[in-house]
């Protein structure tokens, strides 16, 4: 393996598959996924999801999730750009905004204990521990509580001033599993920790861009094209500030992965990332990637939160 490109075994029987017309494409569920920023660095939060999950197990990622029917409640407390910004922003129609950008937020605080919220428009909540804030975060989880229902509950705001729009990934047309994903980035908010909230991932980690992106070409850090494309978009950035100031600019044209027939091969592509093209043979099944995982970055935290 040249790098830690994540490569799941059963893709060239799929693609042959939806190249012959006997694999209908799934219709891609809307996600939204955030990079959390902190300085100096900065610094970028991953997670590692577990190695023994069947889908991407080990592979590093960023919080996240998919879209929750509820998520495009009009009753949710609002700051920031209207849904009518954010609509044209991302895309979609206003419903479809908010409940993108709801997700974003509320799958922060499920997976990483990090609320982008706050009692009004100009502050954000500083500490979201005790039992009272793991009780809510639970019942969110277990969908027993809709993200508006929270936040009323809690005499809150959205905040979605503190995203900004960083990029848009289709999971392609012949895995099992589809997702329409946007990518934001966010500050963590003064006061706030992190922590590994999930029951899906094992490791989280706080590390540079570059330090992520050398362990991947290292082969020692697993990930999928999106988020280590996301993680070489942050290279140049010498601060949060600039990093959020550069997602106005962001062309959120969707990627999505093309598969076609070349000289008796399939070759797999993400259009305007040719790092990720694969070349499969035509007979027998592509060896998947693995990862040693040898190069952790010095501020790894095993059980969660910011090093001291």
């Amino acid at each position: 393996m040249v790098n830690g490109q994540w490569y799941p075994p059963e893709w060239p029987d799929r693609i042959r598959a939806l190249a012959d017309g006997t694999l209908t494409p799934v219709v891609p569920r809307r996600a939204a996924t955030v990079l959390l920023l902190r300085d100096p660095g900065p610094a970028v939060h991953l997670l590692r999801r577990s190695t023994s999950m069947a889908f991407a197990g080990g592979a590093y990622a960023y919080p996240g999730g998919g879209v929750d029917p509820r998520d495009d409640d009009r009753a949710v407390g609002w700051a920031g750009p209207p849904r009518a910004w954010w609509a044209e922003r991302l895309g979609v129609a206003e419903s479809a905004a908010q409940a993108i950008v709801c997700a974003a937020v509320r799958e922060t605080y499920e997976e990483a204990g990090v609320l982008l919220a706050g009692p009004d428009p100009e502050s954000v909540v500083g500490d979201t521990t005790g039992d009272g804030w793991e009780a809510d975060r639970a019942a969110l989880v277990a969908r027993e509580l809709s993200f508006a229902e929270f936040l009323d509950r809690r005499g809150l705001v959205l905040r979605s001033d503190l995203l900004g729009p960083w990029a848009r990934w289709i999971t392609p047309e012949f895995e099992a599993r589809r997702y329409d994903t946007w990518f934001f980035v966010a500050a963590l908010p003064e006061g706030q920790r992190t922590r590994n909230a999930s029951t899906e991932a094992d490791r989280t980690v706080w590390t540079t861009p570059a330090e992520a992106a050398a362990g991947y070409d290292r082969g020692e850090l697993l990930m999928m094209p999106p988020t280590i494309a996301t993680l070489r978009a942050l290279t140049p950035y010498g601060t949060v500030a600039q990093v959020l100031a550069g997602a106005a600019g962001r062309d959120l044209t969707p990627v999505l992965a093309r598969a076609r027939m070349e000289r008796g091969e399939l070759v797999l592509s993400w259009p305007g990332h040719e790092e990720f093209t694969r070349h499969v043979p035509t007979t027998g099944r592509a060896v998947p990637a693995t990862t040693t995982d040898r190069a952790v970055p010095a501020t790894t935290d095993r059980t969660g939160g910011l090093p001291a």
